[in-house]
């Protein structure tokens, strides 16, 4: 359950996988401004690599896919980013029993997406090399499933078409019975 709970909080942002400082604080049980005072005193433990600020684009993009919920919420201070490194500093910053015990469940999700997102690369990879593979070999099974799937849309079209031109009317029905009778009085 921790665990979704931060993997739901993980993004990509220019191309790396972060943590925003509001997520990050509410996970450790603190206001987010002391999270960036702390972090903000031992600034030189962050460098771009491992925070970064969000850009007013990145904001913006942001709040239009509700990741956050408006820009008022930061009262002006643009969000912290923290990267996987980032947060694992941040553990050094934020000493509590409470911050210890969630970077360590931090790091596994880190770990968990890695892992998901090489297994997503591989499989991939075998996905592709079976489709250039039986595509070659299948590739008459193709053209004639193709033609006989395009050959009964064009009898079905042919079908449900609106005729066009001269209908001839149909025949009037007489009622023979009655002319029959007549005669046979005459």
């Amino acid at each position: 359950m921790y665990l979704q709970i931060i993997h739901n909080n993980i993004f990509e942002i220019r191309g790396v996988k972060v943590m925003l400082d509001f997520h990050l604080a509410e996970l450790y049980e603190i206001e987010t401004r002391t999270l960036k005072q702390a972090v903000n005193r031992k600034i030189e433990r962050f460098p771009k690599d491992f925070m970064f600020l969000l850009s007013d684009e990145e904001i913006n993009s942001m709040v239009s896919q509700f990741v956050i919920p408006s820009k008022g919420k930061f009262g002006g201070a643009k969000p912290m980013v923290f990267t996987e490194q980032g947060v694992a500093m941040l553990s050094s910053v934020i000493n509590s029993p409470k911050a210890i015990k969630v970077n360590i469940e931090i790091m596994r999700a880190f770990v968990a997406v890695r892992q998901f997102v090489l297994n997503y690369k591989e499989l991939d990879t075998k996905i592709k090399d079976l489709e250039t593979k039986y595509d070659n070999q299948f590739s008459d099974v193709f053209q004639v499933i193709d033609y006989l799937v395009t050959a009964k849309q064009q009898q079905e079209d042919f079908a449900n078409r609106e005729p066009i031109g001269f209908i001839k009317p149909k025949p009037k029905k007489t009622n023979t019975s009655a002319k029959t009778k007549s005669k046979m009085k005459n």
